[in-house]
């Protein structure tokens, strides 16, 4: 957390407009949408680098494998789309690139078989776009914490301790009060075991999980001995420190701004200061694959990092019990 108290005034009152809109909700003035299937919302309190996508793969595969048709609705950040909703993938096949869907959706239509993938600004027309087209369903919301257009069924909220003692921006890093996070259901804490003010049996330890190394079409590949790591995302340094641990060492690097859009002349830049550090694969993470154009001279790798969670089963439990109420509605 970087604190800035001279931005204090700022902070307070970006958090009393966000306080002040969740009140025109709770009061009725503004209405949340009810979709036909259950939502479970995944989101963070803070602006980016709370492990919210891994979480949201993570939850659309114990939907999936539990047998239950599943969409994940994404708002499509840094993609060109305006319309009011574009299919990703329809469980079959990704049907759109991450210029037009943003890159996290293709990341997660590639990693996700089985999984309808959907974008647009406002998820309640996704959703129903989805539901339109595909049948009802189980809806997983990434980034919903602050959509309050959609009502969820269940909200999970991804956090480091730090946050529930940061500041709105710009003062701090959170999107809305710290006190907003009494609006969720489950906690996902981070790095460390939840704070003692957090509800215990609604609060949950994890922990990144390094599961491999895959080629740009997703499939298996070996680690390399000599990476040198690129990407462009909020939190960089975790990427190099899951380098450094899956390969024991890297060879240079190069990283960008979160959601960097590169071009062909920097890449092959990159390549040749990799090549001439002795680099055998370039490695990037998969969030970055869908915004990186082809790479000659090197092989490129991409890191799998998933979740791992203290008592797994009681929270996969929960998420299914929500997920379940889809069949009453089929």
């Amino acid at each position: 957390m970087t604190a800035r108290p001279w931005l204090a005034p700022a902070g307070a009152l970006y958090g009393a407009l966000g306080r002040a809109r969740l009140g025109l909700y709770r009061r009725g003035v503004l209405r949340s949408a009810r979709l036909g299937g259950p939502v479970i919302s995944v989101g963070n309190l803070a602006v980016g680098g709370r492990g919210k996508t891994p979480v949201v793969a993570m939850v659309a595969e114990w939907v999936r494998d539990a047998g239950l048709p599943v969409a994940v609705l994404s708002r499509g950040y840094g993609g060109s789309f305006r319309g009011d909703a574009l299919v990703v993938s329809d469980g079959e096949g990704v049907r759109a690139d991450a210029e037009e869907a943003g890159d996290e959706p293709v990341m997660l239509a590639r990693r996700l078989p089985g999984v309808v993938v959907a974008v647009g600004a406002r998820r309640d027309r996704v959703g129903r776009a989805v539901e339109a087209r595909f049948g009802p369903r189980v809806h997983v919301l990434d980034d919903g914490f602050q959509h309050l257009r959609l009502a969820r069924d269940l909200d999970l909220l991804c956090l480091r301790p730090e946050d529930l003692h940061d500041r709105p921006v710009p003062a701090g890093e959170l999107r809305e009060r710290a006190s907003a996070a009494v609006r969720a259901d489950v906690y996902l804490v981070w790095d460390g075991p939840p704070p003692l003010e957090l509800p215990a049996d609604r609060s949950f330890e994890v922990r990144r999980r390094l599961e491999g190394f895959v080629d740009r079409d997703g499939a298996p590949a070996e680690a390399p001995r000599r990476p040198y790591p690129v990407a462009g995302i909020a939190r960089p340094d975790l990427f190099a420190a899951d380098v450094l641990a899956a390969c024991g060492g890297t060879v240079g690097g190069a990283y960008f701004a979160d959601h960097h859009r590169f071009r062909a002349g920097e890449l092959r830049w990159v390549v040749r200061d990799a090549i001439a550090k002795g680099a055998d694969a370039l490695v990037t993470t998969e969030k970055d694959v869908p915004r990186l154009p082809p790479v000659d001279g090197l092989p490129l790798r991409a890191l799998r990092i998933g979740v791992e969670v203290t008592e797994a089963e009681r929270l996969r439990e929960r998420v299914l019990a929500v997920a379940r109420r889809v069949e009453a509605r089929t």
